[in-house]
């Protein structure tokens, strides 16, 4: 269920140290994506051709291997997302699509999502920055530089659902009344609830912070921001900040400095003797590992876009605030992404906005988003 992999080519693997060994003719696996995508895809791939022959001056070139999802599989195939696909992303390790298909209320689940969830792609990275003469509705765009690090994996976005009325949710429910009586007293009409279950675990939030703080390191960056709603989700996004901000001191201690250790540090000997901490460990390099409440981050990122600099988040608030600072810098339609697993190096990056059917086939739509998609990739 794909097209036959291109002879010239040969796979990427992954070598010592999580280090890529590509090849001259590197295999990379493409899904075209619905609606515009066509349209997008055939513009992207000339630049990304492009690029290639001017880097190399021809030394180097891509193999690109089309692979099946979306209306196009379901057409040739009666399948969304056909398991060939997901093997041969899983075969040669680096991908790239466009945009495809969600029915929203039934029907299937997010194919985005199937992609991330299958391949264990667990970081969704979004660079966000500003390209000069971009229209913005902001006045000062130029001020936006930042990285999202976003779990891919976990959150409601794991699709753990029961639907009102269904017999599953009525388990669900009897379950909580008779185990956690107290917690069913809260479910305001439970006889028409519909229940979603927001996984947050140890190990997935410490991965991503790690991946964070290293971009951090390896990049220059000045801090990494912790967004969440631990004031309300306390065992969850709250446990996600203190995860974080735990890993960062266990692992990079010698490299960041805490507002946890802030707070310790005030607790201890003051507030000024905190500050005065701070302001020495930052002036020796350190960068500075910090926490901000979701709801206030998308004020300040308006507001204060220069106090933000790699922000690591859960799923739910990362998909709102990328989104919201592409706006920023021109919208969705020019914003790159990836979904990258460090450990097994597979990652398939993505044209982060929609299919737009309407505009389909009419050579209107700004391919940027994917062209700057395959530049992260290259």
């Amino acid at each position: 269920m794909s097209a036959p992999a291109p002879a010239a080519g040969q796979p990427i693997t992954m070598g010592a140290g999580n280090k890529l060994n590509v090849p001259d003719h590197p295999i990379v696996p493409f899904i075209e994506g619905d609606g515009t995508g066509r349209d997008i895809w055939r513009a992207s791939v000339r630049v990304l051709d492009a690029a290639v022959e001017k880097a190399y001056g021809g030394k180097k070139k891509i193999a690109w291997h089309e692979v099946y999802a979306g209306e196009k599989a379901f057409t040739q195939f009666n399948n969304w997302l056909p398991d060939q696909t997901i093997e041969d992303f899983k075969k040669y390790l680096v991908g790239i699509k466009g945009p495809l298909t969600t029915p929203i209320g039934g029907g299937i689940r997010s194919l985005n999502v199937a992609l991330r969830q299958m391949l264990d792609l667990y970081v969704c990275l979004r660079p966000v920055r500003w390209f000069e003469g971009v229209p913005s509705p902001v006045k000062n765009p130029g001020s936006v530089d930042m990285v999202i690090f976003r779990e891919n994996t976990e959150d409601i976005y794991a699709g753990v659902e029961f639907e009102a009325g269904s017999d599953d949710v009525k388990q669900v429910l009897a379950f909580i009344k008779e185990k956690f009586p107290k917690s069913f007293s809260k479910i305001r009409f439970p006889e028409t609830t519909a229940i979603g279950i927001k996984p947050v675990s140890r190990e997935g939030s410490e991965r991503l912070a790690r991946e964070a703080i290293k971009y951090a390191l390896v990049n220059g960056r000045k801090s990494v921001t912790f967004v969440h709603k631990g004031n309300i989700m306390k065992f969850t996004e709250g446990a996600f900040m203190k995860w974080g901000y735990d890993l960062a001191e266990r692992e990079f201690g010698d490299k960041v400095y805490t507002w946890q250790t802030w707070e310790k540090t005030k607790a201890a000997k003051g507030e000024e003797a905190a500050n005065a901490e701070q302001k020495a460990a930052l002036a020796g390099g350190k960068i500075l590992i910090k926490d901000a409440i979701a709801d206030i981050t998308l004020q300040q990122v308006l507001t204060r876009p220069k106090e933000f600099d790699v922000i690591a988040t859960l799923n739910l608030n990362g998909d709102y605030l990328s989104d919201a600072l592409a706006a920023q810098v021109g919208g969705i339609g020019i914003a790159p992404g990836g979904n990258v697993n460090y450990t097994t190096g597979h990652a398939i990056f993505e044209a982060t906005h929609g299919t737009a059917p309407k505009y389909a086939d009419l050579d209107k739509v700004n391919p940027g988003s994917v062209v700057l998609s395959g530049e992260m990739m290259l």
